[in-house]
């Protein structure tokens, strides 16, 4: 077991959970920062959780929900305070609603994550602030220690499983739910960089392209909140795409916070119906930057179409030439 000791402080109004782990800080900081990661084991083992939204940045958010073995569902969010890339981030922690709004019913904690390096691994200290002596007493009569010492003991397996969040493993796809589709992969380059290469037309116009034999025809930016944008691709004459229709695709920005953040709308231009809301974070780790995408879908049946078409492969294609582009510059 991970922990090697908890101490409840009654007079301070913490709990110090210290956990050692055979394995680097860098590691144990990325575990924990990437959502692939941190959902395979922030839960309990019979209470998964599923990380929809996790911006490790001051002013950042995450939003997780845990589903119980009989389909049960508690959600949870963590407002993030403070980050030292690497050594520790401190979040407010609180019970939510399923779309990640706070329920304010249920008390909500200040926690610390301290991670520090060891002779053979390192340590991580989890200090949670209560508010009150009646709200510590009631977090733990609600299992939250229990709780800890369960997830953690997830952490080992995660940490040795190394080849799953790979730089070069490529685009993962993750359906989270029947609406909802994760897209995620490691782009060597900085995550200023990354972001430029998503707002600057021209090298937008060498590395969005999809699949071989295609051109980026119209490369209008929104740049501010409320801003529309236009993206249009047409085959190259004699290529591998040669007589196929183009398209494109237009939306507008509906958040952003340069350069860690941005949530969209897309449509297809000239289909019918509702479009997809997209949620693009950007987070530094060892390799480079781990571009997220959640991508939320009016319906599984729309998802499932989507998917069909090959959309990730043409995905993948596109951000290996980003990356080739980032490298090369």
């Amino acid at each position: 077991m991970p922990i090697t000791s908890v101490n409840k402080d009654t007079e301070a109004l913490t709990m110090t959970v210290i956990a050692e782990f055979a394995a680097s800080v860098e590691r144990l900081w990325n575990a924990y920062i990437d959502p692939r990661q941190i959902e395979r084991f922030w839960g309990p083992p019979t209470w998964p959780a599923t990380f929809y939204r996790h911006d490790v940045y001051p002013g950042g958010r995450s939003h997780y929900t845990m589903t119980g073995p009989d389909g049960e569902r508690s959600s949870g969010f963590w407002e993030f305070l403070a980050v030292d890339p690497g050594r520790s981030f401190e979040v407010r922690d609180g019970f939510a609603s399923d779309d990640g709004t706070e329920n304010a019913d249920m008390p909500a904690v200040r926690m610390t994550f301290t991670f520090e390096p060891m002779d053979a691994g390192s340590r991580l200290t989890t200090t949670t602030y209560f508010p009150s002596l009646e709200g510590l007493e009631q977090m733990i009569e609600m299992g939250m220690e229990e709780g800890m010492r369960q997830a953690m003991g997830q952490i080992d397996t995660v940490l040795a499983d190394l080849a799953s969040f790979a730089k070069d493993r490529g685009i993962a796809t993750q359906i989270l739910d029947d609406t909802h589709v994760r897209v995620s992969r490691v782009i060597r380059g900085s995550v200023e960089q990354v972001w430029r290469a998503h707002h600057d037309a021209a090298p937008m116009k060498k590395w969005m392209l999809g699949p071989d034999g295609w051109a980026m025809t119209t490369c209008h930016l929104a740049t501010e909140i409320g801003d529309g944008y236009r993206y249009e691709w047409a085959p190259i004459a004699g290529g591998a795409a040669d007589g196929a229709e183009g398209f494109g695709f237009e939306g507008e920005v509906l958040e952003s916070d340069a350069p860690h953040r941005e949530v969209t709308t897309e449509r297809m231009i000239g289909m019918e119906g509702a479009g997809t809301i997209n949620e693009m974070t950007l987070t530094p780790v060892d390799d480079g930057t781990l571009l997220s995408v959640l991508i939320t879908y009016p319906s599984v049946e729309v998802r499932d179409m989507v998917l069909s078409t090959g959309m990730t492969d043409g995905m993948e294609t596109s951000y290996a030439r980003m990356e080739s582009e980032l490298i090369s510059a």
